[in-house]
């Protein structure tokens, strides 16, 4: 019994989990980013492996999300086969089953993948393939995401609507809006909401990450989206705020990326002890595993040290995470009994009592007026 002890982060590395939010092109290895450039002729800005990692890592001279992005050149510039796309899906599921994530969408942009020839058809079916083999040889659940982007304009968007059209109940389980928010409202790309939806796929949508909560009203009203991809200005917007509550419209929150793209000015000033706190469905991903240099594990022992979460607070959220997923109900509902049976025998080795979490948990948000959102609790008390 350790009271003020933190919870050990191997601790938390066995906990079963899930990464809803996580990009394909921002999550390599650093070793394979090189090998593959090697092996397909790729002339990376250097093949030295400690000066390329401090080019792809979110550091200090990182000052807004367009910075943060551009490191996707890099890894974009070796993504261009079925091969390093095969590869890379492969690997990036085999680092998620090794942190014991049990369940990881994995999205990207098949349009950022044709430079070299290859159909937009053909880099989903690599990317699938990737992930077939590592299920097969790891047991790991996964949903494939495809990302249309805004500042590649609405017809752009529409063309991987169809695609998930194409390959639903074929490994994509959702459509997602990606990309700077800044002169590109999630209006514009209606229609290819609406075609995903009208042909019942699951949407997500960036959204309140590097603009304000109009672009959060916008993904929800105008575009139908399910979940919202970091919504870190929400917390400026009580009534919507409580909208996305009442109605358990699920966050996917990135905080390590959050602070590096100064979604966040930082750890004190991020929302999300205060969306956990208020009751909001929160659930925490890598967003880019290589850049942001993070883990679910990492982030969420970043969460506890930072927020003092207690280890029932982040079964709770570990819980939200499997609630949340794009996947079909009865077998998410098998998957949560299994889930909450697994967690119900950790015990936080501080002494506190945790109690069952999971299938009790209840669904009913928090009710009444948000607290003034220019304020929220945002340090463990």
């Amino acid at each position: 019994m350790i009271p003020q002890a933190e919870i050990p982060v191997e601790l938390i590395h066995k906990l079963p989990k899930t990464d809803l939010h996580c990009h394909l092109d921002g999550s390599l290895r650093l070793d394979t980013v090189i090998a593959l450039a090697k092996k397909q002729g790729v002339q990376l800005p250097t093949f030295d492996r400690t000066g390329l990692g401090d080019m792809l890592a979110a550091g200090e001279h990182v000052a807004s999300l367009d910075d943060y992005l551009r490191a996707f050149d890099i890894t974009l510039s070796v993504m261009q086969t079925e091969e390093g796309l095969e590869r890379s899906a492969y690997e990036l599921a085999e680092d998620a089953h090794a942190e014991n994530v049990r369940y990881i969408e994995v999205r990207y942009s098949p349009l950022l993948h044709i430079r070299e020839g290859l159909r937009p058809a053909q880099v989903v079916e690599a990317v699938l393939r990737g992930l077939r083999t590592a299920k097969r040889e790891f047991g790991i659940r996964y949903g494939l995401i495809l990302c249309a982007i805004r500042s590649l304009g609405p017809e752009s968007s529409l063309r991987i609507a169809e695609l998930c059209v194409a390959f639903k109940n074929r490994g994509v389980v959702g459509f997602d809006l990606a990309g700077s928010e800044v002169n590109n409202p999630a209006k514009l790309h209606r229609q290819a909401f609406q075609l995903v939806i009208d042909n019942n796929i699951n949407c997500t949508a960036h959204a309140g990450e590097s603009f304000g909560p109009d672009s959060v009203h916008q993904a929800i009203h105008k575009c139908g989206a399910h979940r919202i991809g970091h919504g870190t200005r929400l917390v400026e917007s009580g009534d919507l705020l409580n909208y996305v509550n009442d109605h358990r419209i699920a966050l996917e929150v990135c905080p390590s990326s959050n602070v590096q793209t100064r979604a966040a000015t930082s750890w004190e000033t991020h929302p999300v002890d205060f969306y956990v706190d208020y009751g909001l469905r929160v659930t925490i991903n890598t967003d880019n595993r290589l850049m942001s240099d993070t883990t679910v594990t990492k982030e969420l022992h970043l969460c506890h040290r930072h927020y003092g979460w207690s280890l029932r607070t982040i079964k709770e959220i570990i819980i939200a995470g499997f609630k949340s997923a794009f996947m079909p109900y009865r077998e998410k509902a098998d998957l949560l009994a299994e889930i909450s049976r697994e967690l119900s025998t950790f015990v936080d080795p501080r002494g506190e009592v945790t109690g069952r979490v999971g299938l009790v948990e209840s669904d009913t948000p928090t009710t009444g007026p948000a607290p003034a959102p220019t304020k929220p609790k945002l340090t463990a008390s």
